[in-house]
């Protein structure tokens, strides 16, 4: 069975600036590994003419299919079209059934069907119409010396539907594909290191037909499994039995997997003991409650939060200690037990979660640097603390403070804190 070879060309100076981020590639490459198709390359290139024809050249020579996202607008700037019907040296004509779409686009929002956009209906005379239901160009599908190229708009919604209605169908009649079947075990709490000592024997037995990558990110590390064959019930089944072997050893850092997230296991937990959280964030500021209450259906377990920013009002709002405050600080282990404590009564939940540290990039001295952050955790029977040393960058100690928080939760929740 030949592996089918895909590249992804992105074209636009606004994706070369940074204006826009290529999120049609990132989709793209998930979607034609789900049918079996290899992306190979991908590759970003500006509205230049001899950079786009190379870019097309250069792809020809590796990959079997082509998809181009990009430059299909109606302006002078956007070259997609013509250079296309250059490299495969044909015309460019009108598709009457391309105009006939593109009118009634138009005609259905109420507005007049100009002579600029009456030009997306020109299409170069060697490629295959795809009709866009969502937008007013079209895509354009080409076959030649063996390879399978297709042109969709930037538009990420345009470029999807022609996607699923079209491209991947396609190219799933066209070849005999191979099954791929991937799973994700996401774990939190160990780095990277640290987790492939601990399954370096179970990796070093995996099936021939099944490889593991570790994807790192932030404060978590993710460990995907893929598995090859002809079999997708087969191949599932073969990475299950992977992973039950794997769990034993790593467990108490498994929050989830595939797409789901922390701040979603912790939700789903929340839900199935029917317990509810309440939150006081300090140097955090509301982070952790925006990622708790990014989840749908959150109001079933979160009761709210407060911010507490300044110490007079962790006294007034939150009951923490004069003398605390002046004696051992803002940022240490009592003053985050009184806030967790406070808020979990004063909100009537199960769990109150808290945070207090020096974010950075000022603030800090010698006794405690520029990083230095206390967490905790309480329940009706006991407040688990933990202190945390992170960076010298702001933004990075407040989203890994609302990463180790979750966790923290996460470890009551299943009965996992040491």
């Amino acid at each position: 069975m030949k592996q089918i070879k895909a590249e992804i060309i992105a074209i636009g100076d606004e994706l070369l600036y940074g204006q826009i981020v290529d999120t049609n590639s990132h989709w793209i490459s998930q979607e034609l590994t789900k049918i079996g198709v290899r992306v190979i390359q991908r590759t970003t290139v500006g509205d230049q003419k001899e950079s786009i024809l190379k870019a097309f050249g250069e792809a020809e020579k590796r990959a079997d299919v082509i998809l181009i996202t990009g430059g299909l607008g109606p302006t002078n700037d956007d070259l997609t079209k013509p250079l296309l019907a250059s490299y495969f040296g044909c015309d460019i004509a009108l598709v009457p059934e391309a105009l006939e779409a593109v009118r009634t686009f138009f005609e259905k929002r109420g507005r007049e069907l100009t002579p600029l956009n009456e030009l997306q209906a020109h299409l170069p005379t060697k490629c295959t119409y795809v009709p866009n239901e969502v937008g007013t160009a079209p895509g354009m599908w080409f076959e030649e010396n063996g390879t399978q190229w297709m042109s969709m708009p930037g538009v990420p919604h345009e470029m999807k539907k022609l996607m699923e209605d079209f491209v991947l169908p396609r190219i799933k009649a066209s070849h005999d594909l191979p099954i791929i079947y991937h799973k994700v075990i996401k774990t939190v709490g160990i780095g990277e290191s640290w987790l492939a000592d601990l399954i370096k024997n179970w990796e070093s037995s995996l099936p021939e037909h099944i490889k593991l990558a570790y994807l790192p990110s932030l404060g978590q590390v993710k460990l995907r499994l893929t598995a090859f064959g002809e079999d997708y019930d087969e191949l599932q089944a073969d990475v299950e039995t992977q992973i039950n072997l794997v769990k034993p050893l790593i467990n108490k850092y498994i929050f989830g997997y595939n797409t789901e997230t922390l701040e979603e296991a912790v939700g789903r937990l929340l839900k199935q003991a029917n317990k509810k959280v309440a939150l006081a964030e300090s140097c955090t500021g509301g982070y952790i409650s925006h990622l708790v209450t990014s989840v749908p259906g959150s109001s079933k377990y979160f009761q709210g939060g407060i911010i507490p920013y300044h110490n007079e009002f962790k006294t007034s709002l939150l009951s923490v200690d004069t003398e605390v405050l002046k004696n051992q600080g803002a940022v240490s282990e009592p003053t985050v037990i009184a806030m967790a404590e406070e808020v979990r009564k004063k909100f009537n939940a199960d769990f109150g979660l808290a945070s207090s540290g020096i974010a950075g990039p000022g603030g800090g001295w010698k006794e405690k640097p520029v990083g230095t952050i206390w967490i905790a955790c309480s329940s009706r029977e006991k407040t688990i603390t933990k202190k945390l040393q992170l960076t010298q960058d702001r933004m990075l100690n407040i989203q890994l403070t609302a990463i180790a928080a979750l966790n923290l939760l996460r470890q009551v929740l299943t009965k996992q804190t040491e």
